[in-house]
């Protein structure tokens, strides 16, 4: 016999449905919501995914390339050792052995030489034979054999102190010549005259009547700042040899010097220990920048023999230049 199904007076449950888009769980019907960035296309957010892939391993090499790159470059700014002044020394030791600098000297030498002048006077010659002799010497121009003076003549110095070729040189090299011949660094020969003196000083002007075309005027320097010690150089021709350079130092300053007649005394002297003899009378005392600082214009030997044995002197380039009206300064 069939039983009767009892029925419960409860209320049956009735099954919860929820809203899947509140729950944000997706329901069957509806398609997953796509993770991509705000704004960025799916399509292109896969291929950036599949190339990621793909150069994943060369990517990591060169990160840590890099990474490796500054770590070196910090250890090497880190590590390395402070330049010190023996390192600094040692390197310009390196660099002077294989390449040594010219000599002080040599470069003043070489700045004053186009201004050096050899000044020959002479006397009027008072027979054949010394007229003979007197146009020869003219002719000949030798500088390997020292000049000597029987027949009247004397040989000096002097420099070119201005673009029109006015020549500095001594009083007594000229002082007694009736014809004063120069010859030039280039070569050139040219009479000259005088165009002023200082007997005080020792000091004239020669005018040449014919200039070389590369003509180079000296250039002059104050004394104000000279001391004794400092590096010096005599030019001039020495005995007729020349232009010879002879180098020394400054050993006073204000000298006084009397001639042996002692007629002639010459004060605010240079003196200084680079060897001068007579040729080098009208000749410049340069600096080691081959600057003119004086004019040098005696020697002192105790033996009254005319040789030099130490003691020479110069007057100061300012007494030189306004004793015979120009000024430098």
């Amino acid at each position: 016999m069939k039983r009767t199904a009892l029925y419960s007076l409860a209320v049956p449950r009735q099954p919860i449905v929820r809203n899947a888009v509140e729950d944000g769980i997706p329901s069957p019907e509806t398609p997953p919501a796509s993770k991509a960035a705000p704004g960025v296309p799916v399509a292109i957010r896969s291929r950036l995914v599949r190339l990621f892939d793909l150069h994943r391993v060369s990517l990591l090499l060169v990160l840590i390339a890099a990474l490796s790159g500054l770590l070196l470059e910090r250890l090497r700014t880190e590590t390395a050792a402070p330049l010190t002044q023996e390192a600094i020394d040692y390197a310009v030791r390196q660099t002077l052995e294989k390449r040594p600098l010219p000599a002080q000297t040599a470069k003043a030498f070489e700045a004053i030489s186009p201004s050096i002048v050899r000044v020959m006077g002479f006397e009027e010659p008072k027979s054949g034979e010394n007229k003979r002799k007197f146009s020869s010497r003219q002719k000949s121009g030798n500088e390997s054999k020292p000049e000597s003076d029987d027949d009247g003549s004397s040989i000096g110095t002097g420099v070119v102190i201005t673009e029109k070729g006015a020549i500095l040189t001594n009083l007594h090299v000229v002082s007694s010549a009736r014809r004063i011949l120069l010859r030039f660094h280039d070569g050139t020969e040219s009479d000259a005259v005088v165009t002023g003196f200082d007997v005080n000083n020792d000091l004239a002007v020669i005018q040449p009547k014919k200039l070389p075309d590369d003509l180079q005027a000296a250039t002059l320097v104050s004394t104000g700042d000279l001391r004794p010690g400092d590096a010096v150089l005599a030019v001039g021709f020495p005995f007729g040899f020349g232009p010879s350079a002879s180098a020394g130092v400054v050993s006073g300053l204000k000298r006084e010097f009397r001639s042996k007649d002692g007629k002639q005394v010459l004060s605010n002297l240079i003196q200084f220990d680079a060897a001068a003899n007579p040729g080098n009378s009208g000749g410049p005392l340069v600096n080691m920048e081959g600057e003119v600082l004086g004019i040098v214009t005696a020697i002192l030997n105790p033996t009254q023999q005319r040789f030099f044995v130490g003691l020479a002197f110069a007057v100061p380039i300012e007494n030189a230049a306004s004793a015979v009206g120009i000024h430098p300064f």
